[in-house]
């Protein structure tokens, strides 16, 4: 499917009145021919993280729980993308959490379906390659039996691999910030090794050097107003950066940063010294999200 496709189609979506309620999503799409749901779930992969309203948070916690109550028709939709969707990168976020929960609902029907489907798909035996196989578990032993790992394997690499990798350590404030910005709003189908390298970046500063971590912190508030990615900063390093050493200047900050006081609002401390929480109640007051 084409971008512009995805774009109309997601439109569709979020003007349809029947993904309202999650019952009503369910009942809505329950009723549509498994080519459309396919799609729907084909567009949503590549949605980037700015553009996840609430219509597109609906379809995810559809497809989310699509596996758990009709696991028939999640293997439907398998079939179905594996047979029209074209784009690789698209198709492997099966095996996130899709194709997994089918499989350790250890229903044997399904299982022996899935082994049927397996036998004359060679998609499908690549799809099943990605697939983690307790070894002590015979029935996801058969899969592995059937699985393509090594080309799987492959194709997993090469989507993961950056073709420009981030030297982290090397960059100033200012272009760590706006490849945060870029890295964290790709969609999951999109994300590389470059995020993992940005994570783990954020760790050592945090341990290391957590005012450097702060002025990152300021630097991607400076430049970013997406609500979801603002979500992401303050659940992510912000809220690790929160401690005893550095109370005091987010303190000095909050004072006369009325953005970052906001941020503070999306932090959960409670795990925090009560010292810590006291000060932080004092300045978030009832602005918490």
């Amino acid at each position: 499917m084409e971008p512009t496709e995805d774009a109309g189609l997601l439109e569709v979506i979020a003007a349809a009145p029947q993904l309202r309620t999650p019952d009503d999503t369910e009942t809505f799409l329950d009723s549509l021919p498994v080519g459309e749901v396919a799609s729907m779930w084909c567009a949503l992969q590549r949605v980037n993280r700015r553009d996840q309203v609430s219509s597109v948070w609906a379809l995810k916690l559809y497809f989310d729980h699509l596996p758990h109550r009709r696991p028939q028709t999640a293997l439907d939709l398998v079939l179905e993308v594996l047979e029209t969707e074209a784009d690789k990168p698209t198709v492997m976020q099966l095996d996130d959490k899709f194709l997994p929960v089918l499989l350790q609902a250890h229903d044997p029907q399904l299982i022996a379906r899935i082994e049927h489907e397996a036998e004359c798909n060679d998609r499908l035996r690549w799809l099943l390659g990605g697939v983690h196989v307790a070894p002590d578990d015979p029935s996801m032993l058969r899969i592995a039996g059937l699985a393509n790992g090594e080309a799987w394997r492959a194709d997993h690499k090469a989507q993961r691999t950056p073709r420009e990798p981030l030297d982290c350590a090397g960059m100033s404030v200012a272009a760590l910030a706006r490849a945060w910005v870029e890295h964290y709003s790709k969609s999951e189908r999109d994300q590389d090794d470059n995020l993992f390298a940005l994570m783990d970046f954020e760790r050592e500063l945090r341990e290391d050097d957590p005012d450097k971590l702060i002025d990152l912190v300021l630097e991607i508030l400076r430049i970013e107003a997406n609500p979801v990615l603002l979500s992401l900063l303050a659940a992510g390093p912000l809220e690790d950066v929160i401690s005893t050493v550095t109370i005091d200047r987010i303190e000095r900050e909050a004072r006369i940063n009325e953005r970052f006081r906001d941020l503070l609002g999306g932090v959960w401390y409670y795990r925090a010294p009560d010292d810590v929480k006291a000060r932080l109640d004092a300045l978030i007051g009832e602005s918490r999200w």
